[in-house]
């Protein structure tokens, strides 16, 4: 056990030194020798753990995915809340970003981190489309709705609401991230054939008044 817990302790440095250097000097003029000096460990030892600077930021995107999609996984295994909610819940949860997630915004939009924006928002959807289709399953064998392509519906879904809520994509003020919000609700509604009024009232229920 006190191998394994040395193994992924480095790597996890490796990856926490990578991603704010990737941040920082975006991803193509981010070096491995920076990544090295910033850990300080030779070469052979990252090597030893990741085949390439790619391979890196593979890992640091699929480790933020991961964090979303356990949330949003959580969410689904709840037995007190019914479909409706179990999806407002994670619609708030993936078009809200922490503190965090909101420091290190302007950075991740960069020009020079196009592929590391590109690739976290192809994932994103990848890793959290399946879990949103289950509750869409769910509402369909509850007779909440009648979707009839699920995984589909949400991808497309996802995108429009991680792309359109991202600040460093879209630029808003206030009133316009409202809007913004209240118009995704509504297209949700819209896809599911429910009402619009039900589900923004659940919406306030949860998270208050938009």
């Amino acid at each position: 056990m006190r191998v394994v817990k040395e193994y992924d302790e480095r790597k996890n440095e490796i990856l926490d030194a990578s991603e704010k250097l990737f941040l920082e000097k975006g991803y193509v003029q981010c070096t491995i020798k920076d990544i090295l000096k910033a850990v300080d460990i030779a070469r052979g030892t990252f090597y030893y753990y990741f085949e390439s600077k790619e391979e890196v930021l593979d890992a640091v995107i699929a480790r933020s995915v991961d964090t979303m999609t356990d949330r949003a996984e959580e969410i689904l295994e709840l037995e007190d809340i019914d479909p409706l909610e179990k999806l407002i819940r994670m619609f708030s949860v993936l078009c809200f970003s922490g503190e965090e997630e909101n420091d290190s915004l302007d950075n991740i939009c960069k020009p020079e981190n196009a592929l590391l924006h590109q690739k976290t928002l192809a994932a994103a959807v990848e890793s959290i489309a399946p879990v949103l289709e289950k509750v869409i399953v769910e509402g369909n064998q509850r007779k909440v709705w009648n979707c009839k392509y699920p995984l589909q519906y949400m991808e497309i879904f996802l995108v429009s609401a991680l792309s359109i809520t991202d600040e460093g994509i879209f630029k808003s003020d206030a009133d316009s991230r409202k809007k913004h919000i209240k118009a995704l609700i509504s297209i949700l509604a819209k896809i599911l054939d429910v009402t619009e009024d039900h589900f923004m009232n659940l919406y306030t229920k949860c998270f208050g008044e938009i």
